[in-house]
């Protein structure tokens, strides 16, 4: 009896401790975020403020009115950067998921020669930091007239994550057993209406994973974007940024509420796509 209360103590214990720590894990990740947000509605006087106000006096919308140039403050291009990063990372992340599909599918079900030497070096490619491939690409750019345009900034995101999505595919269609497109060609179907109507409903939670980290990848990235865009035709979001500081001032109030904006678009997709997000992370785990 009592060997069964303390096993009880202690499960209680480890779940009242395993609790507390994702409690700590979460506000470690999430207070810097609400932080952002507060400081976009609320008056520089208080943002600068030392000690720091943790309790806010005053929200408002002058941040928002003034980055839409509204305040007569001129405003940054917001809605242009908006659209450019959008268009970039739109049409980079479903060129990179074409490629991928047809990559991760060829390893995946595929033999040929060369096979594991062409997956390591695909692998080994995503390794380099981005940063270090800035002045060499933006001397080949420079070279070829793609400096300053979305085309560039298309291509480069679609090879920073082409090598990512045929490996998270490729993966994915591993777990799809073979028996299924063989069986749908035995009832009929071509090679090719086997995969869209058997394989690909099958991964298709894994493709979705794909998508979502290779947008925000594109997203959110910053050290290359800096370096081949020049004007406000081009430049994305991150990037924009920087139109929030001066010589001798820095507009924290602009840039958190720059950073909100950006925010929004991720966590609307990420919400829409989540059930198939979830889904694919949890796909490789499980076998039917």
């Amino acid at each position: 009896m009592a060997s069964n209360q303390s096993h009880r103590m202690r499960r209680r214990g480890l779940k009242i401790a395993h609790f507390i720590g994702l409690f700590l894990a979460m506000s470690v990740i999430c207070i810097p975020g609400l932080w952002i947000v507060l400081n976009s509605f609320r008056p520089t006087v208080e943002i600068m403020a030392k000690p720091p106000v943790w309790i806010p006096n005053d929200l408002n919308l002058d941040h928002y009115r003034a980055m839409f140039g509204a305040v007569g403050e001129g405003g940054v291009p917001v809605l242009t950067y908006f659209r450019n990063s959008l268009i970039i990372s739109v049409t980079s992340t479903v060129i990179a998921i074409l490629i991928g599909m047809a990559g991760g599918y060829a390893f995946a079900r595929y033999r040929f020669k060369g096979k594991a030497a062409i997956f390591i070096a695909l692998m080994v490619t995503r390794a380099v930091p981005g940063v270090a491939l800035s002045l060499p690409l933006f001397i080949i750019y420079a070279r070829v007239g793609l400096i300053d345009t979305h085309i560039g900034m298309i291509v480069t995101y679609v090879a920073m994550n082409v090598p990512f999505t045929i490996w998270l595919i490729d993966g994915f269609f591993r777990q799809v057993p073979r028996e299924l497109a063989e069986a749908a060609e035995i009832d009929g179907c071509t090679r090719w209406q086997a995969f869209w109507r058997v394989e690909f409903p099958v991964a298709r939670s894994g493709i979705a994973s794909a998508g979502i980290f290779a947008f925000l990848t594109s997203w959110n990235e910053y050290a290359l974007a800096s370096q081949l865009t020049r004007s406000v035709t081009s430049k994305t979001m991150p990037v924009g940024l920087l139109d929030f500081t001066s010589e001798f001032t820095l507009n924290w109030g602009g840039m958190c509420a720059l950073a909100v904006l950006m925010i929004i678009p991720a966590l609307v997709l990420t919400f829409l796509v989540q059930k198939h997000l979830i889904a694919g992370l949890t796909f490789g785990g499980v076998k039917g």
